[in-house]
């Protein structure tokens, strides 16, 4: 393992196993670092880590009793666990960041790379930090050793920021994870090409009682004409958006089509297409299910920020918020405390343009308008 690269992992769930089991797979070096110190503790006695399905590895990763451990003892670090946890840890990843080290973000939800970003620079440092529009990996974690992988993807968006260190993050990611890496044009971009919170919502609006009852039934059987016109109405919502940006992101039918290679019809139909072709999916079993408590917070929530900057308001995303809201007797956009310490209100739309390629949000509207 000459040419290993030491990797720091913050997170210890499926996604974080995947990745810890794809980097061996390429012959790299893996440390997990489990923040609540639950998730590796079978392995941090010695047990070893392994991966079925889609990838068959069977690996010994290093594992981090803390922050500094993870920060000190790699080259690089990924943040590879759910949006809600994203703040906490690169708030306890922050001062140990050094010089020459780059931070992946698997995936980017909620600007945290600006976060993180000016976190650094109150401390006079500058790294690149790559957003990834998903993960590298899907899977569920199985045990506290065992990961079934379902599928290693074929094509990943990023960006980095600042974007001038873009080219040797590109090489990096390359380097780990193989050539399945596409640019895009800043963390706007990334953000809007991610379609999972709008379908999530979509999804578990129409099939919540099957969620809360702990049903098994399949996802794609059960976009019925119905929900799949919600789905198609909330694109549009994402589409506006993306235009009054200037930014070029698919449709939802081109994601479909792409993703899982079935005819462009209505949303509705391709989703019964997959079903009959054994790739329609399995729907969450339980309310708390990432599909609400990490994608309407972290993913809805910036959705509709985005709409308000552009003058194009994403209703329906927002009526979405309120409606979960109301049903979890919680207040999900208060929640984003990424989104909350970033203070979007008093931000222009030319400082978050101007931010999701340098990573740093400078300038603010006044507190009060004259």
């Amino acid at each position: 393992m000459s040419n290993a690269i030491r990797v720091g992992i913050a997170g210890a769930g499926s996604i974080a196993f995947g990745t810890a089991a794809l980097l061996c797979e390429n012959g790299h070096d893996p440390m997990l670092w489990s923040p609540s110190g639950e998730g590796t503790k079978e392995l941090a006695g010695g047990a070893q880590l392994t991966a079925v399905g889609a990838l068959e590895v069977t690996c010994a990763p290093r594992i981090a009793d803390s922050a500094e451990t993870l920060a000190r003892d790699n080259d690089v670090l990924v943040v590879a666990l759910p949006g809600y946890g994203h703040k906490t840890v690169l708030d306890a990843l922050a001062p140990y960041i050094r010089s020459g080290q780059q931070v992946i973000i698997s995936s980017h939800m909620s600007l945290g790379a600006v976060y993180l970003a000016g976190l650094l620079k109150a401390g006079g440092l500058t790294v690149p930090i790559t957003a990834w529009g998903t993960t590298a990996i899907t899977g569920r974690r199985q045990s506290g050793t065992e990961v079934r992988v379902n599928t290693v993807r074929k094509l990943i968006d990023l960006c980095t920021v600042p974007e001038e260190m873009s080219g040797e993050a590109l090489d990096l990611c390359r380097s780990l994870f193989g050539d399945r890496f596409q640019p895009r044009d800043g963390l706007l971009a990334i953000s809007l090409s991610n379609l999972n919170p709008q379908n999530h919502m979509g999804i578990a609006l129409g099939n919540m009682t099957r969620m809360e009852r702990g049903e098994t039934w399949s996802q794609g059987q059960n976009v019925t004409p119905n929900v799949g016109r919600l789905l198609e109405e909330l694109d549009k919502e994402r589409l506006a958006i993306a235009e009054a940006l200037g930014l070029q992101v698919r449709t939802i039918f081109e994601h479909f089509h792409l993703s899982f290679h079935v005819p462009v019809a209505s949303i509705s139909e391709m989703n019964q297409e997959m079903h009959e072709q054994g790739n329609g999916g399995t729907g969450p079993a339980t309310a708390d299910s990432r599909y609400v408590t990490e994608d309407v917070p972290y993913g809805l929530a910036l959705t509709v920020a985005l709409g308000d900057l552009t003058g194009r308001p994403a209703e329906l995303h927002r009526a979405g918020i309120r409606i979960f809201s109301a049903m979890y007797g919680r207040d999900f956009l208060a929640e984003n405390e990424l989104l909350n310490a970033l203070d979007l209100d008093r931000t222009t739309l030319d400082a978050l343009q101007q931010a999701a390629r340098t990573g740093l949000l400078q300038e603010r509207v006044a507190d009060a308008m004259p």
